[in-house]
């Protein structure tokens, strides 16, 4: 089974757990310039399972392209879902592929008033 070439892994840091629940985004424009003016095509929507985890957001033999990628985490729906309000109702991990590598893992770590990411591996 081979593995989706962009993932992600959503951490409570309030909770100090997994952040099951939320809902991602993938969306995908050929230049900085078209990203910027909005002019993105969603390639992947997934949510969250009980590890933080989509293992699946594309599919194992999708080819990633140059271009500029966003991960939208609907960090919104998340904290609903626990009762609780966020003053982030969304965070964008925006970033630009100029020669594609195998795999790429965008992990967030989240709090109500928070966010920090980072390329894992």
């Amino acid at each position: 089974m081979g593995v989706s070439p962009i993932t992600s892994h959503v951490l409570d840091a309030a909770r100090g757990q997994p952040a099951q629940g939320v809902p991602i985004t993938i969306s995908y424009a050929s230049t900085s310039q078209a990203a910027a003016a909005g002019q993105q095509t969603v390639i992947a929507r997934s949510v969250t399972n009980n590890d933080g985890r989509c293992p699946s957001l594309l599919e194992p033999t999708h080819t990633l392209k140059p271009g500029v990628y966003t991960v939208r985490f609907d960090t919104k729906t998340y904290y609903a879902l626990h009762g609780e309000k966020s003053f982030y109702p969304h965070v964008d991990v925006t970033f630009e592929i100029d020669q594609p590598a195998p795999h790429y893992h965008i992990p967030l770590n989240l709090a109500p008033f928070s966010y920090t990411t980072y390329r894992g591996s």
